[in-house]
């Protein structure tokens, strides 16, 4: 295939891709709405990012920069938009930010023309990703995401030692980027680190994943919450963990805010990840919990289990078995945005609404820590539900 012909096939691949169509799953759990495709993808990748589009340097048209995923997106809606903040990671394993846009939040996402030029400090970052995108109440659009550096106190034959700190950033229009010093905390390493949306007694209030190690949490474990003084040189003098980790149970492991929560009228309501351990490696699922308007730190909800689990093709992929989700949008109508990704490949969207999820949370019971009282669980709605039952077995004779 000659020059021509095969940048006209690269294109066309390109343009029936953003533009597919994106259904809804048939029936579903009645919680949320998965969607057939993913949102975003590798392939969603412009032609121009990934080749150089001159027949005299590049004759037999090759690839020159390749894309090897795009998940862990961010989100928020700026100017009637549906905007991810994604994290694009290059085959050369170095990730940075870039964002798509759709006109309907389903379907359609394409990514600008540029990717976002972040700032580094005097410590350059050697890897940036999963950026968590706040409409803060003083008026700016913070970007807070995780910043990796080599861990300079390890052996110089040591290549894998690293440190996971919370990198910082301000913008207007996810365009031109002010980086602000990273976050400081009493913690050796952060990630997963959130930005409320408003202030907590004057004062900028983080989510954090206090832990000892860059994988391990070690002492540390469970979401963590601090107030800092100043958003310009951020400082938390003491963490406290508000949601933290049990044994046997889906946030085993480690867990970690996804995106900043939503206010409702009961509660704010935050979406988070869980991780366990088993035979085919890390697990990791997403829960939802709700604390108190009037103390944040304090749970009032958390429903047992996983609200999401990956299923089929999103189980495969770079770091199989996962579901991560940093990013949500919550629109005026009251429907729910939920950008997901899956096994550090993709990313997919699912729908809901304040009033299902806030339903789903406050109603369905907690973790009873034991076999015992999930059976009891399930024999109390069995119970409950004996005036249906008969109706019910009648029906699926037919």
């Amino acid at each position: 295939m000659n020059f021509e012909k095969r940048l006209a096939a690269l294109q066309q691949a390109y343009t029936e891709l953003v533009n597919k169509p994106n259904s809804r799953e048939a029936i579903g759990n009645g919680i949320y709405d998965r969607y057939e495709h993913p949102v975003l993808t590798a392939q969603h990748a412009p032609v121009f990012w990934k080749y150089d589009l001159n027949p005299q340097t590049n004759p037999y048209l090759l690839e020159r920069f390749g894309i090897n995923g795009a998940f862990n997106a961010g989100a928020i809606k700026l100017n009637n938009k549906y905007l991810m903040v994604a994290r694009v990671e290059g085959v050369d394993r170095k990730s940075f930010f870039a964002v798509a846009e759709s006109d309907n939040g389903i379907d359609g996402f394409r990514f600008w023309d540029r990717p976002i030029v972040m700032p580094e400090t005097s410590d350059p970052d050697t890897n940036v990703y999963d950026m968590r995108v706040v409409q803060h109440e003083d008026g700016w659009i913070y970007g807070v995401f995780c910043t990796e550096r080599r861990d300079k106190t390890a052996p110089a034959t040591d290549l894998s030692a690293a440190t996971a700190q919370c990198g910082i950033a301000r913008t207007r229009d996810l365009k031109t980027w002010e980086r602000l010093p990273d976050l400081k905390t009493p913690s050796p390493q952060q990630r997963n680190v959130v930005l409320h949306p408003e202030f907590v007694n004057g004062k900028y209030a983080f989510y954090t994943r206090p832990q000892d190690g860059f994988i391990n949490t070690g002492s540390g474990g469970g979401i963590g919450f601090g107030l800092a003084d100043d958003i310009t040189n951020a400082v938390v003098k003491e963490e406290i963990v508000i949601d933290g980790r049990a044994y046997h149970t889906v946030y085993e492991a480690k867990n970690g805010l996804g995106p900043a929560p939503i206010k409702t009228d009961k509660g704010w309501l935050h979406l988070a990840h869980g991780v366990r351990n088993c035979a085919a490696g890390l697990r990791y699922v997403l829960y939802l919990f709700m604390t108190s308007l009037d103390d944040i730190t304090k749970v009032t909800h958390k429903p047992a289990g996983h609200f999401m689990a990956p299923e089929g093709i999103e189980r495969v992929g770079d770091v199989s078995n996962v579901l991560f989700s940093n990013g949500w949008i919550a629109d005026e109508d009251g429907k729910v945005f939920i950008y997901y990704a899956s096994s550090d490949t993709r990313m997919h969207v699912a729908t809901s609404t304040i009033d299902k999820l806030v339903d789903y949370v406050i109603h369905t019971k907690e973790d009873g820590l034991r076999s015992a009282t999930s059976v009891q669980t399930l024999n109390n709605l069995i119970h409950q539900n004996a005036p249906y039952i008969h109706q019910l077995k009648e029906a699926s004779a037919v």
